[in-house]
């Protein structure tokens, strides 16, 4: 078996990226603190064509040396906005006709694999800070949790990997 080649792998340029039809989801990253979280969500993003990335709070934004080593340039072709409360984002989302969806660990929360994509409504995950997770300030305000279940000894996952596995749980639900 052969690798392909970068040539090869046939990939949109950022121009045209920017004008493809995208997936239905934006994200929201509520005070996250590591650059490099924020530049895994950008690289992750761009993989599935998302809308958007809100960096809410102390998120950081671009242009940040962790956020540029990961995101290996996702920061040029993914749009993004930084706004300071998380609750305005998730106010405005859901008057955008949005089903806004935190990623936590919570009382009534959605199991990952149970998760039903409300038919006429984009959807808007929610990650949180890696200490804390969702702001309670947040979770106030969603439409539901998402729980990704897990079986072995430590209580969550790092947000960078916990995105790569819901988006793409999202993304299979929607696209297939």
């Amino acid at each position: 078996m052969r690798k392909l080649k970068l040539q090869e792998l046939n990939r949109l340029t950022v121009e045209g990226f920017k004008t493809t039809a995208k997936t239905p989801i934006v994200l929201v990253l509520d005070n996250i603190r590591s650059g490099l979280n924020v530049g895994s969500a950008f690289r992750t993003a761009d993989g599935f064509a998302l809308e958007k990335i809100y960096l809410c709070g102390i998120t950081a934004k671009p242009p940040h040396r962790e956020i540029l080593k990961t995101a290996i340039g996702a920061t040029d072709s993914m749009e993004w906005e930084h706004v300071t409360e998380t609750a305005a984002v998730i106010t405005q989302l859901q008057k955008d006709n949005y089903h806004v969806v935190a990623v936590e660990q919570a009382e009534g929360s959605t199991s990952l694999p149970n998760f039903e994509w409300p038919t006429d409504k984009k959807i808007a995950l929610v990650f949180g800070n890696e200490v804390r997770g969702v702001s309670q300030s947040a979770m106030d305000l969603i439409d539901e949790c998402l729980e990704v279940p897990q079986f072995g000894t430590k209580h969550s996952f790092n947000i960078s990997v916990c995105a790569g596995i819901v988006i793409w749980e999202l993304f299979r639900k929607w696209k297939y």
